[in-house]
């Protein structure tokens, strides 16, 4: 009897020991059974997640002001005070932080249900920005809703929207992933009917970004290769066929491929071949904080779009490294959370993570790719960090969300209710 006794706990040890490697952290519930509860260190949420976060925000505070201070010496800005973009950015910081922080008591079961109306909502909003006198035009076009002295930019609460929609539409078509039409041809549509509102503004770096967050989440989701690669394609050839039909485009193709030309260096190619001259001078470790020449009035929205060249001329190569570094940390530790919601079948939550990250990723490449040469303008901002009060707002209230998300996966791998 007492081998009998021996065998059956070592095939239950058996059973139960692969329980905890299907989970990327460990459970806990050995020692909260043991002291009945749960330590304050293993609980709450991502703290490295915050203080990176953090990092690349004070970072961003600190470059908008050097690379915008010198822009009321130019006398398109003669009416503002040196520190006019300084003080704007902090108070949309501010301003996204709070309502950062109300977005993390949202339970992300509530996000799910409120996906499809926060999808609508957008598109309303998308439709309301063409209207004249209703959608602020600045350089020929039309994103933005005037709010009070701040402006608004709907195309940037699309892509957490359109984020939020995706993930929700996988979890209901789960059962019919492997069709075509019955899977993937609305939501196709979905982001189809976003394009053409982007398109009309234009902002095709916009719809740029949300037709991958959307092919991500279907890649995510569990959509087969085959149909994927037909996606993409389609996709692919869509772009093509945008800009082989847009003259302003195809020069800024042109421009890109000989960016030092005659012909483009003091036209399309001005702020690629400026964004490479302060690159280079920068070298190894930079000229110093400050000691930007590019930045007085060389480089077009240095403050904006090309903020990286900046960086790269004050901090060198060191600099875009460690800021690479930082966005690559971010991108993966935000996969990793929704690694875990997976794990623990949730998964809304998981793909929403993921998609954060990939959205996040993504247009830090595009916009790091842009300064550095690598990829044809684009008027894509660098997340966290370019002066941009609805672009900080949104990616807090999606930094929020994953937060949100790792914080009930810990409390459910402790044995608690979400």
């Amino acid at each position: 009897m007492s081998s009998l006794a021996q065998r059956m706990s070592a095939w239950a040890g058996r059973l139960s020991a692969p329980v905890a490697d299907v989970l990327p952290v460990r459970l806990g519930a050995t020692r909260r059974a043991e002291t009945g509860s749960v330590p304050t260190r293993e609980m709450g949420f991502d703290q490295p997640l915050i203080w990176v976060a953090v990092a690349l925000l004070a970072w961003g505070l600190v470059m908008v002001y050097s690379a915008s201070i010198a822009m009321p010496e130019n006398p398109r800005f003669a009416r503002y005070t040196p520190t006019y973009f300084l003080v704007r950015h902090a108070a949309w910081v501010t301003i996204a932080f709070v309502v950062a922080l109300l977005a993390f008591q949202v339970p992300v079961a509530t996000w799910e249900k409120a996906a499809p109306w926060l999808f609508v909502l957008s598109l309303v909003l998308l439709g309301l920005v063409l209207i004249p006198h209703v959608g602020k035009v600045v350089y020929g076009a039309r994103r933005w809703i005037s709010i009070g002295p701040f402006s608004f930019q709907p195309s940037e609460f699309a892509k957490l929207t359109v984020l939020l929609y995706a993930a929700n539409y996988m979890v209901r078509k789960m059962e019919v992933k492997e069709r075509f039409f019955r899977a993937v041809l609305p939501m196709g549509a979905a982001v189809g009917v976003v394009g053409i509102l982007l398109l009309a503004e234009p902002d095709m770096g916009a719809f740029m970004v949300i037709a991958v967050i959307a092919m991500g989440i279907l890649f995510l989701g569990g959509v087969n290769a085959r149909m994927f690669f037909l996606i993409a394609t389609i996709l692919v050839v869509a772009f093509g066929l945008i800009i082989a039909s847009s003259e302003w485009r195809r020069e800024r193709i042109f421009a890109y491929l000989d960016p030092w030309s005659e012909q483009n260096a003091l036209a399309k190619g001005y702020q690629l071949t400026h964004s490479l001259i302060a690159i280079g001078r920068g070298e190894i470790f930079g000229v110093g904080l400050g000691g930007s020449v590019e930045k007085l009035h060389w480089l077009p929205e240095a403050h904006t779009d090309f903020l990286v060249a900046v960086i790269g001329e004050e901090f060198g190569l060191v600099g875009i490294l460690v800021l690479i570094a930082l966005f690559v940390w971010l991108t993966r530790r935000m996969m990793h959370i929704g690694r875990q919601a997976i794990a623990l079948d949730r998964v809304f939550a998981g793909l929403v993570a993921q998609g954060v990250g990939i959205w996040m990723g993504f247009q830090a490449f595009i916009n790091m790719g842009v300064n550095l040469g690598a990829l044809p303008t684009k008027g894509l901002t660098l997340p966290l960090m370019s002066y941009g009060g609805s672009a900080i707002l949104v990616n807090l209230v999606a930094l929020a969300v994953v937060l949100r998300i790792d914080y009930e996966n810990r409390t459910l791998m402790h044995g608690g209710r979400v």
